[in-house]
């Protein structure tokens, strides 16, 4: 790890956040990841012995504690009051990129399996009906992938392989087509109306099935980019985000 100057509190920051992947890892746990298998499922991309290294990072600078599963397999890394003070930070990043660098983000670069685990992080235990319910998201583009999420007194969890239980609802999707409704970019009921979005199930269900996702946490900031993005239009010359001046 680079040691920064200390005279100044941002590079002392930055010795703590500002490496690759850290940010990252701080997302998942904002977003309830606790154990080490669930952080590294949202982050394709990382190796376990780097995750295992910024894990340490962030417990040795006092943001999260590692601590014993309750159920008495492994670890489980909580975030200290420090590591929960960081949701602003790591928040406003994610603001700042929306407001900024709209036309550089590409939502539709999401595998399946990813952009089904962000899901299942995103229900409002709140709305979901009673008893257990089986979604079964079978993706047609650009591969053709079946993923379940199994919703069940509150909880939600992912499959890759079939649960053992009756599908309840079928959502038939591309994977571009989904993620488009996930960051924002695109209405569920637009996406429904016009085929993008396709539901086989109990209308109950179907009806409801939106209402369950709480979607994006950057979802409302996407809408605003994407309504000031059609009031102006890009010009095919200019490639680079429009970062503000110091003037």
């Amino acid at each position: 790890m680079t040691e920064y100057d200390k005279y100044c509190p941002i590079s002392m920051g930055s010795e703590v956040i500002a490496d690759r992947w850290t940010p990252l890892i701080l997302r998942e746990m904002i977003l309830g990841s606790t154990r080490f298998n669930d952080i590294a499922r949202g982050l394709p991309g990382i190796s376990r012995s780097l995750l295992v290294q910024r894990l340490g990072h962030l417990e040795r600078k006092g943001v999260l504690e590692r601590w014993p599963s309750p159920s008495g397999r492994g670890n489980e890394y909580q975030l200290t009051p420090a590591g929960k003070d960081l949701e602003g930070v790591v928040m406003a990043l994610g603001r700042w990129t929306v407001e900024w660098m709209y036309h550089e983000l590409h939502p539709h670069d999401v595998d399946a399996r990813t952009l089904t685990w962000w899901m299942h992080r995103r229900i409002d235990p709140t709305q979901l009906p009673s008893g257990r319910v089986v979604l079964q998201f079978d993706y047609t583009a650009p591969e053709r992938q079946s993923v379940w999420i199994v919703l069940d007194r509150g909880a939600s969890s992912v499959c890759m392989q079939h649960p053992g239980f009756d599908t309840d609802v079928l959502v038939t999707c591309t994977t571009p087509g989904l993620a488009d409704v996930f960051s924002g970019r695109e209405s569920w009921n637009r996406a429904v109306d016009v085929g993008t979005i396709t539901l086989e199930g109990a209308p109950r269900l179907t009806r409801a099935l939106p209402r369950w996702f709480l979607w994006s946490p950057f979802a409302p900031d996407v809408r605003q980019a994407a309504r000031k993005a059609a009031r102006h239009p890009r010009r095919l010359d200019d490639d680079r985000p429009r970062i503000p001046s110091a003037s």
